[in-house]
Order: C-alpha cells, then sequence, then structure tokens
C-alpha cells in the first residue's frame, strides 16, 4: 500500500486534502499538528473513502504540533473515538492511551538527528503496549545511515514494520520497503506538501519508479546519485522495463564510503549499478575488472557483478565521441574526423578522463584544462594529452571543445567558462549539464558554433545502457514516456 500524508492547517483545505489524496493512495495519513484551530476528526474521517491513520507529532518528533502535552493527548484520545483505521502514537503516549475499539496502533520511535539503536527493546516495549505494526523514523541522507532500517524491515517480524527515511536515501528505503512486504510506504501528495523534507511524492513513485510493480522477485540496477540527470536515466530505463515487462527497476542510492558498498549490494542482490559522471570514479574501486577505457581512467558508468567480482564498463565516451565525429561530418566506418584535430577537454573526474581517453584513442590531439592543476596534469598523464593551465585557456586555439564539468571549481571557487573561448567554425560537446543545454552551448547556438546536442547524447546513452544490462533494445515509447514531463 502507499500512504499519502496530508499536513493541513486549516479545516476547510483538511477535507480538500484528503479528498485528492484518497485518490491516489491506499491509506490516507492525516496529520493534526499543524492545524490552526481544533479540528472535527470524526468529520474529516468520514469525508474519505479511503482508511485514515491519525498522527499527532510533537517538534521533538518531526511534528508542528506548539501545544502542551497533555492537549495533544486529549487530541489524540478524541481522534480515536471518531474511528479512523489508525492511530500513531509514540512510546510514551501509548503508554497513557490504551487500546480502543477496532482502531489499531502504530507506536512509532523517531530520531531527528541519528539513526536510533536498541530495536530490539523497541520491538519488546511495542509488543508490550499493544502494537498493531511499528514505525521506525531517522534520517538516511546516505545508504549507510538507511542500512540498519533496511535492515529491520527485510526482516519477518510477529510485528509488521514501516519505516519513514528522512533525507535522500528515503527514497531507497521506501521502494526497498515495497520489494520487502513493508504494509505501506509513504509519500507526499505534491511537492510542497511533504511531511518531512526530502519525501518523495506519489506521482515521482509513480511516474519515475513504477512502485506498484515492484515485489519480492523485483531486480534492483542502483543509480548512484538523486540530480536531474540521474532521475530521467531512471525514468526511462524504468519505462523500457515496464514496457518489456520486465521485472526490473532502477533504485536511487547515495554512500558515504565505497568500502560497506559490495557488501550491500550482494545483501540486496543487486547485479548492476550505473554512476554518472561525478561517481564514475567513486564506485571504480568494486571493479576487479575494467575495459580498455575504465582501467585507463579509472572511472566506469556501468558496473555489473559477475561471479568472479564486478566489472567496470565504460560507456559515454563511445556514445559522445560519435555524436561528435557525425557532428564534425562523418561519413563512413572508416572516417576518423577527430584525427590531427585539437582538441580541448575541459573539466574534472571520471567524465573528463574518459573523454579524454577516448579521443586520444581517436586520434585526436587531446589538451586538458582544469581549475585543479594536480588533477588536469594526472588526466594528461593519464591520456598522454598535453596540459593547459587555467591561465592559458582562453589563449589557446582548438577546433573541438569538450566540456565535463558545469564550473571551473577548485574547492570553494567556482567560475563558469567564459563564452569568449568560442570562436567561429569551433565544435562544442558540452555535456555539464546534460540531458539539458548549459549556458554556454545557448551561448554558442548564438555564436554560430556547431553542437553536438547535448539531449542526443543522452538519449544514445540511455539506449546503450539498456541494452547492455538487459540485452533487448530500449523500446522507442519507453523513452517518449520517459521523458513526458
Amino acid at each position: 500500500m502507499i500512504c499519502i500524508s496530508v499536513t493541513p492547517e486549516s479545516r476547510q483545505l483538511a477535507k480538500v486534502d484528503i479528498l485528492n489524496a484518497a485518490r491516489q493512495s491506499d491509506l490516507v495519513e492525516l496529520c493534526l499538528d499543524r492545524l490552526l484551530k481544533e479540528p472535527d476528526v470524526k468529520d474529516l474521517i468520514e469525508s474519505s473513502k479511503k482508511p485514515i491513520l491519525v498522527s499527532c507529532r510533537s517538534a521533538e518528533n518531526g511534528g508542528s504540533w506548539k501545544g502542551t502535552e497533555d492537549e495533544r493527548i486529549q487530541l489524540l484520545r478524541q481522534a480515536i473515538l471518531a474511528g479512523p483505521a489508525y492511530v500513531e502514537l509514540d512510546e510514551e503516549i501509548a503508554k497513557k492511551i490504551p487500546r480502543f475499539g477496532k482502531v489499531q496502533r502504530v507506536i512509532s520511535y523517531t530520531s531527528m538527528n541519528r539513526p536510533l539503536h536498541d530495536l530490539e527493546e523497541a520491538f519488546e516495549n511495542a509488543g508490550i503496549l499493544q502494537a498493531d505494526v511499528i514505525k521506525f523514523t531517522w534520517p538516511t541522507d546516505l545508504l549507510e545511515a538507511a542500512w540498519p532500517l533496511l535492515s529491520v524491515v527485510s526482516q519477518k517480524r510477529a510485528i509488521p514494520v514501516v519505516g519513514l527515511g528522512l533525507g535522500k536515501s528515503g527514497l531507497t528505503f521506501s521502494l526497498l520497503g515495497r520489494k520487502y512486504g513493508s504494509p505501506w510506504i509513504y509519500a507526499a501528495l505534491e511537492k510542497g506538501m511533504e511531511a518531512f523534507v526530502g519525501q518523495p511524492t506519489v506521482s515521482e513513485l509513480d511516474d519515475v519508479y513504477r512502485w506498484r510493480q515492484i515485489g519480492p522477485k523485483t531486480r534492483f540496477i542502483a543509480v548512484v546519485g538523486f540530480g536531474l540527470g540521474e532521475t530521467m536515466l531512471c525514468k526511462i530505463l524504468n519505462a523500457g522495463f515496464d514496457n518489456l515487462d520486465l521485472n526490473t527497476r532502477c533504485l536511487p542510492i547515495e554512500f558515504r564510503s565505497v568500502d560497506s558498498i559490495p557488501k550491500m549490494l550482494d545483501i540486496l542482490k543487486i547485479p548492476g549499478v550505473i554512476a554518472t559522471n561525478y561517481a564514475s570514479r567513486r564506485v571504480f574501486p568494486i571493479a576487479s575488472a575494467q575495459d580498455e577505457v575504465s582501467a585507463i581512467s579509472k572511472a566506469g558508468d556501468l558496473y555489473i557483478k559477475r561471479p568472479d567480482g564486478w566489472a567496470s564498463h565504460n560507456l559515454i565516451w563511445k556514445t559522445a565521441l560519435r555524436l561528435l565525429e557525425e557532428t564534425l561530418g562523418r561519413t563512413g566506418p572508416d572516417d576518423r574526423p577527430l584525427d590531427r584535430k585539437n582538441v580541448m577537454v575541459v573539466g574534472k573526474g571520471g567524465l573528463a578522463a574518459s573523454l579524454a581517453v577516448g579521443i586520444k584513442k581517436r586520434n585526436g590531439l587531446v589538451s586538458i584544462c582544469s581549475a585543479d592543476d594536480d588533477e588536469g596534469q594526472q588526466i594528461a598523464t593519464m591520456a598522454d594529452a598535453r596540459f593547459v593551465p587555467l591561465g592559458k585557456l582562453y589563449d589557446t586555439l582548438v577546433d573541438v571543445l569538450v566540456v565535463a564539468s558545469e564550473n571551473l571549481d577548485h574547492g570553494s571557487r567556482k567560475t563558469s567558462i567564459s563564452p569568449t573561448i568560442i570562436r567561429p567554425g569551433m565544435t562544442i560537446l558540452d555535456l555539464s549539464s546534460m540531458p539539458a543545454d548549459s549556458p554556454l552551448i545557448d551561448e554558442a547556438r548564438v555564436r554560430g558554433a556547431k553542437i553536438v546536442e547535448p539531449a542526443e547524447v543522452f538519449a544514445d546513452y540511455a539506449t546503450n545502457l539498456f541494452r547492455s544490462i538487459t540485452g533487448q533494445e530500449l523500446p522507442p515509447e519507453a523513452f517518449a514516456q520517459g521523458l513526458a514531463e
């Protein structure tokens, strides 16, 4: 089931929110703590065609209640008398409010600052308090923080467990909770109506992650990061999986240290990881085998689990350079438009390194410029290219400009690439904002430079990823669905 949280401030708008939430959910959580006036809970419950879960959280537990504890207890008692399907009670409140009628008790344990400990003690206490469901809430910005919550949900318990992860990896937890049989997962009705910061909306779960088809046998492909590009990749690939009736979905993740990632991936039975741009080098240490460009650049954008370990593949450079060569005027498979062309690669990290190595393989005359001189020199060495200091960037004449970083940033210093670098006849490949156009691309159009369209690179890249993961072609309608919004 999906539970949509509504957090109204007025009684009149509460009915509207409940009505809208009921249309898209299996269970509606009515949060009473933000209401400015005492509500008629029975009237609100009767306005819903879906079961209602009533909650009233203190500020300590992430709510907005400004009254006294005695007033909160009284409001919850009145709410229970109104006959909702569920009532959420923290442990201390649950000790003061006995079971009543058919109302099921959700005993909640919340920590707004760090993961909870003594979970077994919580289960024991919840049992004493006649819990029908036990709920855990704590910050989950990273996979490491969500891990204890995942381990609880993934185990069979006498009392069913739901969890609410706070932060980006709360989405990760929700999707895994669905796989492992959590009674329900939480979502907001729409942006701006989240019960907690970072809570996914029901449309996000539906349109991007297609959560309703996720079950115990669903295979997840991890996608590192929560940016626009990663989210669009998830949306397109999930549409493709769904169209071909493949029981596979993308799982967005973020982590602090790669050291524990292989073990976590094994436990979650995740056979593949997509690591774009900044993440391509972060994940690289898990690979015991690499393709040629991955091995040289120390970066891979697709990691596949094999019986003998993880294998790193680098796909983006092939897609980007094929379209770059077409823009330069490639006429046949043996034509090499980059041969002897002066190419400047600007940026840092795995993407810049991969593109530099790939262009060198195409016999281009590669120069590297980065705001971080040390990293720029390292990339130049691994690609057998020339290093150009940042101060010489705008004085160097090139045929092709390849941009792999949104800014020329080094530490806290961030500087946009000046459009004065654009010269007549230049060809520009800028992947820094892919799939969107960067400000540099916009300026290049005005100045008449040749452009490798970022959206086309993204589309071809998504197609190659899908083929590599599934062995099948990405259905055209899946791509259209993925870009529908």
